[in-house]
């Protein structure tokens, strides 16, 4: 299925990869259809939690923001993908942050400069607040661990770069601790998926709860605040939506969301860095968080690090939320 996009054309997110998510929806079709016409059980749609998360989202969606017709080469306009509903979510038993497994590892791979190590550090913290789970950095893996077979040099432009699912398959799934929400590699590497793809800026499995993302192509922290910022911005867009994946969440193709996909650094920019009621939903079934505790913590790292948009957005929905 890469082929709905040229060799010479950027991708931005492969994510969980194309074929998989094809083969995914079709598995999803097969088990909605043995549970109910509307996509969800009627015992999950009963549940006190499931209700919880769905008033949860119903007070937020006047802040949302409907999605607008994608421009030539944006993500929708390349790929054919049908969203899913918070019902639709539930339906095939999504993977949780419940139980035993609640913990979010962050493996480096690879050399840091200081400010990368900065970007990275910042992205734990963030995502202890967006997921509401406890967030912990492993000891770095040096590159050398990557063989030459699982990497290349790109054919126009020369750039060293690394194969995703080997580090998804062959590093990390094997290391998987019991523990573990989610694993996710970070390097300073460009990365791609495979024959008929330039790049992509992260992928991660929907079922096995791995997931790589790289910093390459998002700007030099060291220069300066500004750009510091925006890298940040970017490293903990793709981290948190790569997550989200982990814990079974598709693309959103109904709001200006979080987890919109992105065939492009500036459609990238383009997407929020919330979540949209609909998405919140399901993380809030795959988490059970506090969500007005969530949105103080998240406003407060958007206050600290100048994420002016993002930090209003979240004090507008704890206004939502908490209004009588």
């Amino acid at each position: 299925m890469v082929d709905a996009l040229s060799v010479k054309r950027p991708c931005f997110r492969l994510d969980f990869g194309y074929d998989s998510f094809m083969a995914w929806l079709a598995l999803s079709a097969i088990v909605l259809t043995g549970f109910a016409m509307n996509g969800i059980t009627e015992e999950s749609e009963e549940s006190p939690e499931a209700r919880r998360c769905m008033d949860v989202a119903q007070r937020l969606r006047p802040l949302a923001k409907k999605l607008d017709e994608p421009k030539p080469g944006d993500w929708l306009d390349v790929h054919d993908e049908p969203g899913q509903t918070f019902r639709q979510y539930l339906s095939p038993k999504p993977v949780t942050a419940r139980g035993q497994r609640k913990v979010i590892y962050i493996q480096p791979l690879g050399e840091f400069t200081p400010a990368e190590q900065a970007i990275l550090d910042a992205t734990a913290d963030f995502l202890g607040r967006f997921f509401q789970l406890p967030v912990k950095i492993r000891d770095g893996w040096p590159e050398s661990i990557v063989p030459d077979e699982a990497r290349r040099r790109h054919p126009d432009w020369g750039g060293e770069q690394i194969l995703t699912g080997y580090v998804l398959h062959d590093l990390l799934k094997p290391e998987l601790p019991e523990d573990a929400a989610a694993v996710l590699a970070l390097t300073t590497t460009d990365l791609w998926p495979g024959e008929g793809w330039n790049f992509v800026f992260g992928e991660a499995s929907i079922r096995e709860r791995v997931g790589v993302w790289s910093i390459k192509r998002y700007g030099d922290p060291s220069a300066g605040k500004a750009a510091f910022r925006k890298c940040l911005l970017r490293t903990i867009q793709t981290a948190s939506h790569e997550t989200g994946h982990m814990l079974s969440m598709l693309h959103c193709t109904a709001y200006q969301c979080n987890m919109c996909g992105s065939n492009s650094l500036e459609e990238s920019d383009r997407r929020p860095l919330p979540l949209c009621p609909e998405c919140l939903a399901k993380l809030c079934w795959a988490t059970g968080f506090d969500p007005v505790k969530r949105y103080r913590q998240l406003a407060e790292f958007c206050e600290k690090h100048g994420l002016s948009d993002s930090q209003a957005f979240y004090e507008r929905a704890i206004e939502a939320l908490t209004r009588q």
